[in-house]
Parts: structure tokens; sequence; C-alpha cells
């Protein structure tokens, strides 16, 4: 069994030249999407802690220490904020904690 049907080179060349044409536009187009996580564990910490610090003051009927309590809470969620500052200058996390997103298609 032959096939007699050949395209002409000059047809190839065309066809050739736009689907590299077309795959070179479509490498261009960024692959992943990402998404940096890194700010989450202070922001989760410092909701956290001020949530604490507001029960402790309207639950705890002894004044004083209903403000130490809250101080204390207080005091954790500065830490938090402040550690995770010191880790992203110190540690890079800001490459470590990323979710990436595929891009969905031909080349992907």
């Amino acid at each position: 069994m032959k096939i007699t049907d050949v395209p002409a080179p000059e047809l190839n060349r065309k066809l050739k030249a736009a689907l590299y044409q077309q795959e070179a536009v479509l490498r261009k187009q960024p692959v992943t999407h990402k998404i940096s996580l890194w700010y989450l564990p202070m922001v989760l910490n410092l909701i956290t802690f001020s949530l604490l610090a507001l029960f402790a003051l309207i639950m705890i009927e002894n004044i004083y220490l209903s403000y130490f309590a809250s101080g204390i809470c207080v005091y954790f969620g500065v830490a938090g904020i402040l550690l995770t500052a010191v880790g992203v200058k110190r540690g890079n996390i800001k490459e470590e904690i990323i979710i990436r997103i595929e891009k969905r298609g031909v080349l992907a």
C-alpha cells in the first residue's frame, strides 16, 4: 500500500513555519502560576493570638489577670511577626513555600 499524494515542498515549509511560530507563542506564555504563601503562618498566628487576647479580656473577671493574659497573647502575636520576618530574611522561605499551578494546554 502506497500513498501517492505528497504535499508540495512549499506547502510543507509554510505549514512547518506556522507550526513553529505557534509553538514559540505558546512557549513564551508562563507555564505555571506561582502563589507565595510565606505570610500565611504569620497571619494565622496573629489571628489566633488576637482572638485569645480578646477571649481573655472578655472571660477573665480579674482585671489584672485579664490584662496580663492579653498582654502575653499580644506578645506572642508580635513575636510571630518578627520570627516570620527573620525567617524570610535569613531562611529564604519565600521560595520554599510556593504553590505552583500548572497551565493546561498542549505544551504544558
